[in-house]
């Protein structure tokens, strides 16, 4: 019971941190110091600058040896499996509603926030090791978002194979792969840069999303049945069928732990990113994210002790 508890604090721990910043950023669009407007030119420094050099820098952080190497080839596994659950079910729900917010609710459901909440609540929970297994999920998480996701959210009339390709998310990924498998040490003069840069995706995004929050209706935020619908199946469904998809590969101990902790993150931040940037609901996804990421508090912990039971 008591690691229970730990875990619900660890988890709310991470929350409460983003709520801090989310009304920092609510605060300031209320007072005219950081606007709306601001952050569409702040939503764009995110999608083409501050996420790939976390792509690249999760690579450049990894030592090459041939255990980090099958490790990170089943993280890999791990996380394509997660992901390939939420992008199936998505395909099923919410087809009645209206593309803006459609788009909005699917990509909610396909998508985690495997990178803020899960890395410190892996460490807390699993240590340095949970982190590396955790760090490997990015990699399909930034594939599949800026393939399917973008997809989603672009919609069918502006499907575009090559923009599915050529993105900052599958050209840092081509980046950092092979910078990986050849070992190579960016002198400091670079990667410091590459790490400040990756810093500021939290606070810039959560003040992004503080300003959208500002704008929707807050005492309407938890009566919206579609939140608690994505948050049923990504805190619940996914997880658990990404469990079990788990144990029949064989995966136990800290692996299985970890990769769990990814799959049962509550709806990625990105999702207003992206539907900032494709014209979608971005008050529906803002409202999304904060209900799912309360929710969480509750339903992670359950997914991580049921993981180290049954491994």
């Amino acid at each position: 019971m008591g690691t229970f508890w730990q875990n619900v604090f660890s988890a709310a721990q991470q929350v409460a941190i983003l709520y801090i910043i989310v009304a920092v950023g609510f605060i300031c669009d209320k007072t005219g110091l950081y606007t709306e407007k601001a952050a569409k030119l702040t939503n764009n420094l995110l999608f083409h600058i501050v996420t790939p050099a976390i792509i690249i820098q999760s690579f450049l952080t990894m030592e090459f040896n041939s255990e980090n190497f099958r490790n990170l080839m089943m993280s890999f596994l791990g996380g394509t499996i997660l992901h390939l659950a939420g992008a199936l079910i998505s395909l099923a729900i919410f087809n009645k509603h209206e593309p803006d917010t459609k788009a909005v609710y699917k990509f909610a459901v396909s998508f985690g926030n495997v990178g803020y909440m899960v890395l410190p609540l892996a460490q807390a929970v699993v240590g340095e090791e949970g982190v590396f297994f955790c760090s490997g999920v990015l990699i399909p998480f930034n594939i599949f978002q800026f393939t399917y996701g973008m997809y989603l959210m672009k919609g069918k009339g502006s499907f575009n194979a090559k923009s599915l390709i050529v993105n900052p998310g599958i050209i840092s990924v081509a980046i950092g792969l092979p910078l990986f498998i050849l070992s190579v040490k960016l002198p400091a003069i670079i990667m410091t840069p590459i790490s400040h840069i990756a810093s500021l995706n939290t606070p810039l995004a959560m003040l992004m999303f503080g300003t959208y929050l500002s704008k929707t209706e807050l005492k309407k935020m938890f009566l919206r049945k579609e939140t608690y619908a994505v948050a049923f199946i990504k805190l619940i469904i996914v997880p658990l069928i990404s469990l079990a998809a788990y144990k029949l590969l064989g995966m136990t101990g800290l692996l299985l732990t970890s990769l769990t902790i990814s799959a049962s993150a509550p709806t990625a931040t990105s999702t207003v990113m992206f539907a900032t940037k494709y014209g979608r609901d971005n008050g529906a996804a803002s409202q999304t994210i904060a209900v799912v990421s309360f929710l969480s508090i509750i339903t992670m912990p359950v997914m991580i002790a049921l993981a180290q039971a049954i491994g």
